[in-house]
């Protein structure tokens, strides 16, 4: 089976560093799936494209441990499938990351990209990709006088990085084959919710792709789309439909109670530090006594995907006005943020490595100092609870810690007591009588006088 990626951005051959294959060798890696092998048709400044061509032994599926084949004439050798996807895994591991030591900023770039699978299940392609950015170029491949296959040749356009191109294929092509070549087990839930980061909650058929990557195994269907739901870029409402009893997702009621205590605060010019894809911004856009609404991110792409998912170029003239995204760092001074009455930063802190939270603790509460502060972060004695997350795992793969409600308390009163805030510490989500609640809130308050 085959896989070309093509790039015009110049110079093209920057494809080579972003994949961590040299444009002038043709290399071979032998992987689970066969033998995978990278070379490029054409490499030179104007364009660049990279070819990874999968060689898979049909007797030897057929025979291999676990195989639920029974006839050596079959389609897996050459229809993109579950075995493209762990080959693409396993050759591109470090660009699907989004790890570039030669070209660090591009490889957080979009760039114009196409993607061509000659075999490849079309019946969703449309539906699944486009939302992601994508065009998609489809000729069916014809069967016989009867009319036309399943398969068909596909090219997909658009402008991604390269790391979330690589990731939307690693984890669509087994959903559109509706297949897998090896038993699903939890394990696929944490590849999925990594592969998936940062779009597949927000995809309107999400709970479509997480059926059918997880093999409709619904216990693993329910964990995935729970701890999705606990994700800030996440639409959780439209995850609860696939639970087993619909329930108000943890996401739902953290954003709800976040709203609520902005109104108790009798705030009105609102900042959302560390954004990320603008779940929160839709939730305070609802409420018209929010009339103004800055959206603060690190990342250019997140602050792109807030702008895409809250139809900023489809807003009316009034409500545009109300709502303001902007590039910074919660971690440097940054006095434009000052003089507003509140600043929320949910699920942001654990993000940080923490000898950077001085750094965030002085930005925040000496250089913008609101006169409400809401902080929201996981309570990691909750974890144990989800069933399919390894002990001493973290919720998000970025995380850089989890806090106990002990640690969370004593941070957040060393910060009220150091920059002249009250603070008060509330549950949020349905609270364990040992472990507590799931997620847990301080809310940081100036005095009259200050």
């Amino acid at each position: 089976m085959l896989l070309t990626l093509t790039t015009t951005h110049r110079p093209a051959t920057d494809l080579g560093h972003l994949l961590h294959k040299h444009p002038e060798r043709a290399q071979s890696f032998s992987t689970s799936s066969g033998t995978a092998h990278v070379f490029y048709p054409r490499a030179d400044e104007e364009e660049c494209t990279v070819a990874l061509l999968l060689e898979v032994d049909p007797v030897a599926l057929v025979r291999g441990p676990g195989s639920t084949l029974t006839q050596y004439v079959n389609d897996r050798p050459y229809v993109a499938n579950s075995l493209l996807t762990v080959a693409l895994g396993s050759v591109f591991r470090t660009a699907m990351n989004g790890r570039s030591e030669s070209r660090e900023e591009l490889a957080g770039t979009p760039i114009p990209l196409a993607v061509r699978i000659p075999v490849l299940p079309h019946r969703l392609v449309e539906r699944l990709f486009t939302p992601l950015g994508w065009t998609a170029d489809i000729t069916p491949i014809a069967l016989d006088e009867h009319g036309d296959s399943r398969y068909a040749d596909v090219t997909l356009t658009g402008t991604l990085t390269l790391s979330d191109a690589l990731k939307h294929l690693y984890v669509l092509l087994p959903v559109l084959d509706g297949s897998k070549h090896y038993y699903v087990a939890e394990d696929e839930v944490d590849k999925l919710l990594r592969a998936g980061e940062g779009w597949l909650g927000g995809h309107p058929d999400c709970e479509l792709i997480t059926t059918r990557y997880l093999m409709r195994r619904r216990p693993l269907v329910q964990s995935a789309l729970s701890r999705l739901a606990d994700v800030d870029e996440v639409e959780p409402e439209e995850l609860d439909n696939a639970l087993a009893e619909p329930r108000v997702s943890l996401a739902v009621q953290r954003r709800e109670v976040v709203v609520a205590q902005l109104k108790e605060a009798g705030a009105r010019r609102v900042l959302d530090l560390g954004c990320g894809g603008g779940a929160l911004l839709r939730a305070l856009l609802a409420e018209p006594g929010f009339t103004e609404i800055h959206g603060v991110d690190v990342s250019a792409q997140a602050l792109h995907v807030a702008a895409r998912k809250l139809g900023v170029d489809r807003m009316g003239d009034r409500q545009r006005a109300r709502l303001t995204l902007r590039q910074s760092s919660l971690t440097y001074a940054d006095p434009e943020l000052a003089g507003y009455d509140a600043a929320v930063l949910m699920e942001v802190v654990e993000h940080l490595d923490p000898v950077r939270l001085p750094a965030l603790e002085h930005s925040v509460f000496v250089v913008a100092r609101p006169r409400t502060v809401l902080v929201t972060t996981p309570n990691v004695e909750y974890n144990e609870l989800f069933e399919t997350l390894p002990a001493g795992q973290f919720r998000h793969s970025d995380h850089r810690f989890e806090w106990t409600r002990a640690e969370f308390r004593t941070w957040a009163d060393g910060v009220a007591q150091r920059r002249g805030y009250a603070v008060r510490h509330l549950p949020v989500g349905p609270a364990d009588a040992d472990r507590g609640a799931p997620t847990q809130l301080a809310v940081f308050t100036l005095g009259d006088d200050d």
